[in-house]
């Protein structure tokens, strides 16, 4: 599922790797440094800040490169880099890291597949679809975690960037990799119907098949979604630090 679809080139300009720079390590880097002097940095909000910069990343680096694989190994360092930058903040260390290895991996193959579609379908343009993209998930996540209640739970369901940030917090609080197992089959689904389309185009009717499979993991997610954000850090407390 990582291997590059064929893409047409991507961008040569040096503008989208300066906002991918802002989207997914700038704006996250500051987030986690403000949160932490406040002492707001919490699972949770690691879980936002963390999907924010895999999506930057993963899926600005794609589209501008035409290559998913660049996208994938650009947002997992980013990813590394920030948690390795909250721990140095303050958060306490986790007792298993493979189950936020695992949210990660799936969130960046999913949002660089997205990317490399992007690229293929739009050429040089493709990154700006990207930005786009990004944008309007990353605010309406920011909305959703600054005020609980003020975007509907059918509409969060839809966004990808729900589904990483749902699992990455479910993660980090300690719950394990398969409380958040809808939001990961629907990374996983969604990217594998991703490169579908991808790898068959300009044929357009796998649009519909990756249409019809955004949708069924959409309804999977809102009716069988992760651990509420107080559960998993309840879950996470409860358990007994980890030896240095």
């Amino acid at each position: 599922m990582t291997s590059d679809a064929p893409t047409r080139p991507g961008s040569r300009s040096p503008l989208p790797w300066l906002v991918a720079g802002l989207f997914g390590v700038a704006v996250p880097g500051i987030a986690v440094l403000l949160l932490a002097r406040g002492g707001g940095l919490s699972a949770g909000m690691l879980g936002v800040i963390l999907a924010v910069a895999l999506m930057g990343v993963g899926m600005l680096a794609a589209a501008a490169t035409g290559r998913m694989r660049t996208g994938i190994a650009l947002a997992l360092a980013t990813g590394a880099g920030l948690m390795l930058l909250a721990r140095a903040t303050g958060l306490p260390a986790l007792a298993h890291l493979l189950p936020a290895g695992v949210a990660m991996a799936f969130a960046g193959v999913s949002f660089a597949a997205r990317g490399a579609l992007f690229a293929r379908s739009a050429g040089a343009r493709g990154w700006w679809i990207a930005l786009f993209v990004v944008a309007g998930e990353a605010a309406m996540l920011a909305t959703a975690a600054a005020r609980p209640g003020a975007l509907p739970e059918w509409l969060l369901a839809l966004l990808p960037a729900q589904w990483a940030s749902a699992a990455l917090r479910t993660a980090l609080a300690g719950t394990g990799t398969l409380a958040a197992g809808s939001e990961l089959l629907a990374l996983g689904g969604t990217a594998a119907a991703t490169l579908l389309v991808a790898r068959l185009w300009p044929r357009r009717w796998p649009y519909l098949v990756m249409f019809c499979t955004w949708l069924a993991l959409s309804a999977l997610v809102l009716h069988r979604p992760a651990p509420p954000l107080a559960a998993a850090e309840g879950a996470r407390a409860e358990q007994p630090a980890p030896v240095p």
